[in-house]
């Protein structure tokens, strides 16, 4: 396999909307890397089923004619020819070998794609079998080790500009196009096509979903959407299915190309859950979302695990204590960049908790709050500070605030003693006026037992030195001269 190499950021999609990819050109620059297998020949096609034409030689592929010039009563014997002048995979690490097969396959798919698209001849049962056993020969193949195989780091850098590319991605595309079209397509009966489009299927798709190509996993994103939303009785076999890769990713490879897609299909999906809510998919939220707050790269689809674990708060707020729970449990301890996204995430949980559910999480969330008021990495107190920008959150800490007030009252205090930045002591002394304003009395209060705690913390350790200094005394009497004390 060949790596093509790309300069740019990867795109981050919205999770609210799953729409077909848009066409690109192919590459034009390629880079030879002997490491990578060829994948394009790894997937020998399937067993010939009784309706298979003879297979043909690659190397003497005629141009058949176009299905417009054809009768009618002809062109169900073409297609199928078609169809196996499609199954032919080739070697794209050449471009000048094979150019004119090449262009034959790229022509024949493009002719199919129209043929699917408009509608203009319904595919009987034989047909739809051979479309999909020629989808199935082109896509389904061995994936060429991922980047992070072929160096010597254990995690791939989330923020590399280098993109890996599929060479073959000139024909792949179409063939990508032509099995939405077909499954998106009104003529396509469901009771017909899940023969066809069956468990078996549904489960190669979605290891491919491991590409590092992001044009092939936003074709499998919108493809996979569009199974779950036209074949129902698919539905529960693909949730289990995606729990599955879940699982494996959070507790044994930590490695994945696709979770981010595979969120984006889920958050559309939890939109549409009927209330009340399953026990299913609570379970759901609670074993594979919530861990999903584990791995390291989680960077890299945050944006859309956030969206999902809100949905569920917006559609049960009585699941609120659950997840700010949750996030405590995986809360990052030596990443900051990491924190910076849970207190994003929280603040967007926050939001959609009521106060009843709030009170019942509270305090060790404002514990754990306070710690992060008190970091040394300025980021993660200043997004700390923020959460008193929101007037939802404001309203549930006025509420509690006997509670939290005291709770965090010594981290605010320590901020405005000796904070190194200057924007954290700012809105740290807003934070202070704010609390102030809400009841005086329990701010004078607290800052009374702050003054007391302070005064007993410098007896005991005025006391500590005072005993230092009564043992070395008596340490020097019992040696004598030959003793030399080191503090």
């Amino acid at each position: 396999m060949f790596k093509i190499i790309k300069r740019g950021q990867r795109k981050s999609s919205k999770p609210e909307a799953i729409e077909p990819p848009t066409s690109s050109a192919p590459p034009s620059v390629t880079v030879n890397h002997a490491s990578r297998s060829s994948a394009a020949a790894a997937a020998p096609p399937p067993p010939a089923g009784p309706n298979s034409l003879p297979a043909l030689n690659s190397a003497a592929t005629e141009v058949l004619p176009p299905l417009k010039d054809v009768p009618a009563s002809d062109r169900h014997v073409l297609v199928l020819r078609k169809f196996q002048v499609c199954c032919f995979s080739f070697d794209f690490s050449d471009t000048l070998k094979s150019a004119r097969e090449k262009e034959i396959k790229r022509q024949t798919l493009l002719e199919l794609l129209d043929l699917v698209q408009s509608g203009s001849c319904k595919l009987n049962e034989t047909l739809q079998e051979e479309l999909v056993r020629m989808i199935s020969v082109n896509i389904f193949r061995c994936l060429p080790p991922a980047s992070h195989e072929n160096s010597a780091s254990e995690t791939g850098d989330p923020d590399e500009d280098d993109v890996y590319l599929e060479p073959s991605w000139l024909h792949l595309q179409l063939v990508y196009e032509l099995l939405l079209r077909y499954i998106v397509s009104s003529d396509t009966d469901t009771k017909v096509a899940k023969r066809y489009i069956d468990h078996s299927f549904v489960l190669k798709l979605l290891d491919l979903f491991d590409s590092e190509d992001p044009r092939e996993r936003e074709y499998l994103k919108t493809i996979l959407h569009r199974i779950y939303g036209k074949f129902m009785v698919h539905r529960p076999f693909i949730r289990k299915a995606i729990n599955n890769i879940f699982y494996r990713f959070i507790f044994e490879t930590e490695r994945h190309s696709g979770i981010g897609e595979f969120l984006e299909i889920l958050g559309s999906i939890i939109n549409g859950f009927a209330l009340p809510m399953k026990e299913e998919h609570k379970l759901f939220l609670t074993r594979a979302l919530i861990p999903l707050h584990k791995p390291k790269s989680i960077s890299t689809y945050h944006q859309q695990l956030s969206y999902c674990i809100t949905q569920f708060v917006e559609k049960d707020y009585k699941l609120a204590d659950t997840v700010i729970r949750g996030l405590l449990k995986y809360w990052p301890v030596t990443n900051c960049g990491k924190e910076v996204l849970f207190l994003g995430e929280l603040e967007e949980v926050l939001e959609a908790t009521q106060s009843a559910e709030f009170q019942r999480c509270m305090v060790p969330l404002f514990r754990q709050i306070g710690r992060c008021l008190n970091s040394s990495h300025f980021q993660v107190a200043e997004r700390a500070l923020f959460l008193w920008n929101n007037e939802h959150i404001v309203g549930l800490i006025a509420q509690n605030r006997q509670v939290i007030l005291p709770l965090i009252f010594e981290a605010l205090e320590r901020n405005m003693q000796g904070h190194w930045n200057q924007a954290v002591h700012g809105l740290t002394g807003n934070v202070r006026r704010m609390f102030l304003e809400m009841d005086a009395e329990l701010f004078e209060e607290c800052d009374r037992q702050f003054a007391e705690k302070e005064a007993r913390s410098r007896d005991l350790e005025e006391q500590r030195e005072l005993n230092w200094k009564r043992l070395e005394a008596v340490a020097c009497q019992s040696s004598g001269d030959h003793m030399v004390m080191v503090r």
